[in-house]
């Protein structure tokens, strides 16, 4: 489901203070209130980036649903986002809106959010809520930060009713498996389930002493005589390696998981999806990097050659500019969204290789003002012209979209893959794009 709109950051609240329960761990434990055996986070990447979108509380037998609603549990988490607030605030909780509440008999969702026979009760919280995001500032190296995913999330739940065992003959509420305990505030026991995150498998590439960790997705039947589309995920320069924040580059923001989605995609077409996290050592060396690694990913994978994308967020384009100018061969089409401006030596290379692009951009862009792209159009107006292309031409080898303040579900006016992911007809467009 897609964040739709933006919910003010609630007055923060502290945090309940934990009583001296003890917890009931499988393989031992106990306590009095033994009938809970552990606490799951379970996230999922929205438009904006990775949020808890439920948590999963297991107990010591299925759970009786008939006896659970909405009010069983309350959750608190973070009103912390790292685009907008200092790290201080992580610590600061708010209660979370929370919409269903069902069993399971594993610590994840369900498609049809509706119970099945099982140990774990899963309370579904509001994705639209600005509460619980799990992406938090890594490191500071120089003025620019870069960003990691949680690994200590700060996420609380209350049970504030009983707890039921499902009775054996279904007649009856069941014995209390833990009872109810409104003061009692719990932390995560368990590491997250990362949504579609977790399906992503880590590669590294290495060359002349400089290595170049990635993550990627095959699709789930992945055949390997079948060819498929490669869409090159090169995220923002936060997002960039730095020692310790591993797979951000899948969580932060929307543009590697919504190609696994038809929701986002608005196809069914199934996709590779690669995303690169470059060491920021600058726009050059990174591109030249990321060619000789997608050239071995093409050998080892079962890509179709002739539909190799990549799409960019902010920083990214830098890479992508120096990429498609030094291989022009290897691509098939490109989305930029709020990115930098290419030079006219880029311009004239992806000219002369006609690769297509779609280029998005804030017009109130904070960080990287609205003339970077329209210098980007120009230049590349300008070298299709020089080569003879006619208007018409130009209209189907270069798009160009500029969003006003009301196009951004959360308002920040430099993230312009929002509004763009959040077109499906963009991203359709990407995919449709072919290699003579």
């Amino acid at each position: 489901m897609r964040t739709r709109k933006w919910v003010a950051a609630i007055a923060s609240t502290a945090a309940l203070t934990t009583s001296g329960l003890a917890y009931a761990h499988p393989g031992g434990g106990g306590g009095q209130d033994a009938g809970i055996q552990s606490i799951t986070p379970i996230t999922t990447v929205y438009t904006y980036g990775q949020k808890v979108s439920a948590v999963a509380v297991e107990y010591g037998d299925n759970v009786n649903p008939r006896e659970l609603d909405n009010a069983t549990f309350s959750v608190q988490d973070t009103t912390y986002n790292f685009r907008f607030n200092p790290i201080e605030d992580l610590p600061k909780l708010t209660d979370r809106k929370i919409t269903r509440t069902y069993t399971n008999n594993a610590a994840t969702t369900r498609a049809d959010h509706r119970s099945a026979p099982g140990r774990y009760v899963i309370v579904e919280l509001d994705p639209d809520q600005n509460a619980g995001w799990t992406v938090i500032v890594s490191k500071c190296p120089t003025f620019l930060c870069t960003v990691k995913v949680n690994p200590d999330l700060p996420t609380r739940v209350v049970q504030r009713k009983n707890v039921h065992a499902q009775p054996a003959l279904g007649i009856g509420k069941g014995q209390v498996l833990a009872k109810a305990a409104p003061n009692t505030s719990r932390k995560v026991t368990e590491k997250a389930v990362n949504l579609l995150v977790d399906e992503f498998r880590y590669g590294s590439y290495l060359s002349s002493g400089m290595v170049l960790p990635y993550h990627y997705r095959l699709p789930k039947n992945y055949d390997p005589a079948k060819k498929y589309p490669l869409m090159v995920v090169l995220p923002g320069h936060g997002m960039g390696w730095d020692g310790d924040n591993t797979q951000v580059q899948v969580a932060a923001d929307i543009p590697a998981t919504a190609w696994l989605q038809p929701n986002w995609t608005g196809g069914t077409e199934d996709v590779i999806v690669l995303a690169p996290q470059n060491q920021r050592v600058g726009g050059p060396a990174e591109a030249d990097l990321l060619v000789k690694m997608l050239d071995q990913f093409v050998k080892d994978f079962a890509v179709d050659k002739r539909r190799i994308y990549a799409t960019t967020v902010s920083y990214g384009s830098q890479l992508l500019w120096n990429a498609f100018a030094k291989r022009p061969d290897l691509f098939a089409g490109g989305l930029v969204t709020g990115g930098f401006a290419a030079n006219a030596e880029q311009a004239a290379a992806i000219a002369a290789a006609e690769i297509p692009l779609w280029i998005t951009h804030g017009v109130h862009d904070h960080l990287l003002n609205i003339n970077l792209a329209r210098t980007t159009r120009q230049l590349l107006q300008d070298a299709y012209a020089a080569r003879g292309k006619t208007p018409e031409q130009l209209e189907t080898l270069l798009k160009y979209t500029e969003y006003e303040d009301a196009a951004f579900s959360l308002p920040d006016y430099h993230a312009a893959f929002g509004p763009t992911y959040e077109d499906s007809s963009i991203l359709q467009w990407l995919l449709s794009q072919t290699k003579p």
